[in-house]
């Protein structure tokens, strides 16, 4: 029997175009929530969100296992955290210039390493089937949700609670709003905030396994979009909150399945302009949250680019 459930379909393809696109957002921004908690900010998660991604598909398809892949990819992206966050703490050091040459060579080195599994199929991560109880396929397809977005979720709640409710959390937010401050406490900032970046890395790098062995589930040398440096802002348009941060994500998931959905009931005529819509959005919530007269709300005192 054929469901034709005519423009429904669209709320519907933004829905489950929304919950998959997010993941890699979400994973990205609540490790640059860390980071940026810390007094530090990695531009350079584009460059680990891909190699991520890369490593995640090589391993998953070398020893069969998609979970041997997202550890990996974790342990990969800790490790480029770890030298990003070492590079930052020699003097005399920019944090933004040292951002972006790691996102080239995290970039190059995934281009490299990746070309032989362009073609090789790896094993994809499991999906829970929330859509059970509906018979329209439209919508089981959509709720087809990712045991990575499920842990996102819970660990965005765990970030909260920790930076609000634990000495690690009172700990970071101390060396981010001011290093005298730190040592003071007997604290070292630079140690910390290095180990935040390392742990920023690892997240941003299961986001990059999400891409490469969920969605869109394959390994090419286009598969980010952008999607690191994206999450900079979306980590600023959440005002360094982690739940926030999964709500902002979702919005940006949104806005990048806008075209698919149009596309999947037919629509065909300048549906792709919609694919512009996350990079839209993103000029958009820098502009909305620059200004030159105030500060912005619940940013770090030692970040960068708030002096």
């Amino acid at each position: 029997m054929e469901h034709d459930i005519g423009l429904w379909g669209i709320p519907i393809a933004i829905l489950g175009g929304a919950i998959r696109v997010s993941t890699p957002f979400l994973f990205v921004s609540l490790g640059e929530v860390l980071t940026e908690r810390a007094g530090r900010i990695n531009l350079g998660l584009e460059g680990t969100l891909v190699f991520g991604a890369m490593s995640g598909y090589a391993t998953a398809v070398l020893t069969g296992s998609a979970w041997a892949g997202v550890a990996v990819a974790a342990l990969a992206g800790a490790v480029f955290g770890l030298v990003h966050g070492i590079l930052c703490s020699l003097p005399k050091v920019n944090d933004i210039a040292i951002g972006i040459a790691m996102m080239l060579f995290g970039t190059g080195i995934a281009f490299y390493f990746g070309k032989p599994y362009i073609q090789p199929v790896a094993p994809h991560l499991p999906a829970i089937p929330l859509g059970f109880w509906s018979d329209l396929p439209q919508l089981q397809a959509a709720l087809q949700v990712n045991v990575l977005f499920v842990a996102g979720l819970g660990l965005a709640l765990g970030m909260a609670w920790m930076l609000r409710a634990t000495r690690i959390g009172l700990t970071l937010r101390v060396v981010g709003d001011s290093t005298d401050a730190a040592r003071a406490m007997g604290l070292r900032p630079n140690v910390i905030r290095t180990l935040a970046t390392a742990a920023g890395g690892a997240f941003a790098g299961i986001g990059g396994a999400f891409l490469s062995l969920y969605y869109p589930g394959s390994w090419n040398e286009g598969l980010s979009s952008g999607q690191g440096l994206m999450a900079v802002a979306l980590v600023i348009f959440a005002r360094w909150n982690p739940i926030a941060c999964f709500g902002a994500a979702l919005l940006f998931g949104g806005a990048g399945a806008l075209g698919p959905a149009l596309q999947s009931v037919g629509i065909s005529s300048g549906y792709y302009l919609f694919y512009a819509a996350p990079y839209v959005l993103t000029l958009g919530v820098l502009i909305a949250t620059s200004s030159p007269n105030r500060a912005m709300a619940g940013a770090p005192g030692e970040l960068s680019i708030t002096k």
